[in-house]
């Protein structure tokens, strides 16, 4: 068996430079590798590419990394709870590229399967197939999408062994699994590390041979996007 378990986020950083492409997991603020985040900003990388579903919020998750502005690119499809972001977008700071939740998604999957591009109708007719090749299939137009390239993945899960297999947990179970093998380098942080051969193998949604490194993620802070609460009758 390959041991891919590191001692702490600094060594599974290892290699992290200015100027690379990072994918990043979860949806809203569920799910996300919150350790390297903060790991991230530590380093103060700069000139990044970052590949989410969002964003964050000013004060947590990616946000963090815009408030420093380490962020050059931001590949995303919904950017709505984060002012920093608008500021910065607007004022022409950061570089924005908007894409259909389905296709992000699918571009992190075809590059997790090794497959160059795809085709999907989302965004025929608009501005997300300016410049791009279309086709038709059976009476009906595509446009072909490139796969992502990426330096790092990171990824959070819910439990994961040494040999590098997870298990996630609820809504976490969204962009985290199609970024694993997406990227030349896979890290996972897991809230929980088992012993290898303690997960139920028809339980694992990930299998090891997709992550590079793993370690034991710490003080996960879990934040609401929006709460929303009854009133008192």
């Amino acid at each position: 068996m390959i041991n891919k378990k590191v001692n702490n986020v600094e060594e599974a950083l290892r290699g992290v430079k200015s100027g690379m492409t990072f994918m990043l997991g979860g949806f809203g603020l569920c799910g996300i590798p919150e350790n390297a985040i903060s790991e991230l900003v530590k380093l103060d990388v700069r000139g990044i590419t970052c590949i989410s579903n969002n964003a964050g919020v000013d004060d947590f998750g990616l946000g963090l990394l815009l408030q420093n502005k380490q962020i050059k690119k931001m590949i995303s499809s919904y950017v709505g709870e984060n002012d920093e972001f608008e500021r910065q977008m607007l004022s022409g700071e950061l570089e924005v590229e908007l894409t259909p939740q389905g296709t992000l998604a699918e571009k992190c999957r075809a590059a997790q399967a090794g497959f160059p591009a795809f085709y999907t109708p989302a965004g025929y007719g608009t501005e997300v197939a300016e410049g791009k090749e279309t086709r038709d299939f059976d009476g009906k137009m595509y446009v072909l999408e490139p796969a992502f390239k990426a330096d790092f993945a990171f990824v959070k899960a819910w439990k994961g062994d040494a040999a590098g297999n997870l298990i996630f947990k609820g809504t976490s179970r969204n962009f985290n699994p199609n970024m694993c093998g997406a990227a030349t380098i896979t890290v996972a942080e897991v809230e929980e590390m088992v012993p290898v051969g303690e997960l139920e193998p028809n339980n694992v949604h990930i299998p090891g041979i997709f992550v590079q490194r793993i370690f034991q993620g710490t003080a996960y802070e879990k934040r609401i996007e929006q709460r929303t609460v009854r009133q008192k009758s």
